[in-house]
C-alpha cells in the first residue's frame, strides 16, 4: 500500500488544491469511483517524472519519461483502473493478483497497488525498470514485484484476476488470455500507430471470453526484446 502523504502541507505543484483540480477534471470526464480518485490524489505523480516535467505532473497529460516512452495521461490510468475494479464497488482491495505489462516509471503500478494484494509488473527497458524500482521504493509501495524482461517471453507460474497492458499490441497475445482466472479481466490498448481501441476482455469460462470496446486511445507499441 502507498504511504499516505500529508496533502494539507503541500506547496505549489504538490498542494491539495493542485491535485483537487486534477480530480475535478477526471470527474468531468466520467471517472466516478471514489476509490480511484483518492488513489490518484494520494500518489505523488511528480515524483515519477524528471524535474523538467514535474511542474506539469497534475495536468491531465501524458508526459515523456525517456527512452521514447511516456507516463500515461491520468484520465487513462484512472479509466483502466476503474474498469478493472468496477464489479466490486464496495471492496477496498478487490483484486488478488494483478499483472501489468509495461511498467514504465511505475506510476500505473503504484495506482494498481491500492486495489490488488499483489502486483507483478514487467518492463523491457532496463533504465525504466531501475527508475520504477526507485520510485516505488521512495513512496513505500511494497506489494509490487518488478520484473526486467520481455513480456512476450514471460511464462506465468500462476493465474491472475486482472491483467493490464500499458503498451499496444496489434492483437491481444493469446498467452495473456490463458493467464486469466475464470472471471478475470484483461484491459489493453489494441491496434497500430494510427488507430487503437481500449479493449476489455472478461474470461467467462475456460477458453471462453467476452470482449468490450471502451474508447479510442493511443499508446506506445508493445515491442519484443529487452534494452539494457
Amino acid at each position: 500500500m502507498v504511504r499516505k502523504v500529508d496533502l494539507d502541507k503541500g506547496l505549489g505543484m504538490t498542494s491539495l488544491r493542485t491535485r483537487t483540480r486534477l480530480l475535478e477534471r477526471l470527474s468531468e470526464k466520467g471517472i466516478s469511483d471514489v476509490r480511484v480518485l483518492e488513489a490518484i490524489r494520494d500518489v505523488p505523480r511528480h515524483l515519477f517524472l524528471d524535474e523538467a516535467f514535474a511542474s506539469r505532473a497534475y495536468e491531465d497529460l501524458s508526459l515523456p519519461i525517456g527512452n521514447q516512452q511516456t507516463i500515461s495521461q491520468p484520465y487513462i490510468v484512472a479509466k483502466m483502473t476503474e474498469i478493472l475494479i468496477r464489479e466490486d464497488r464496495f471492496v477496498q482491495t478487490p483484486l488478488l493478483n494483478s499483472l501489468e505489462v509495461g511498467t514504465g516509471c511505475g506510476y500505473q503500478a503504484a495506482i494498481l497497488s491500492f486495489f490488488s494484494k499483489k502486483v507483478t509488473s514487467i518492463e523491457r527497458i532496463k533504465s525504466l525498470y531501475d527508475k520504477a524500482k526507485k520510485n516505488l521504493q521512495a513512496i513505500k509501495v511494497r506489494n509490487v514485484n518488478l520484473i526486467y524482461g520481455d513480456a512476450n517471453e514471460f511464462l506465468a507460474k500462476e493465474k491472475f484476476d486482472s491483467i493490464l497492458l500499458a503498451a499496444a499490441p496489434n492483437q491481444i497475445p493469446s498467452e495473456f488470455l490463458s493467464y486469466l482466472e475464470v472471471g478475470g479481466r484483461l484491459i489493453a490498448p489494441v491496434g497500430n500507430s494510427e488507430s487503437q481501441e481500449l479493449v476489455l476482455v472478461t474470461k467467462t469460462e475456460e477458453n471462453k471470453y467476452q470482449e468490450e470496446i471502451i474508447e479510442k486511445v493511443m499508446f506506445v507499441p508493445m515491442l519484443k526484446g529487452i534494452e539494457d
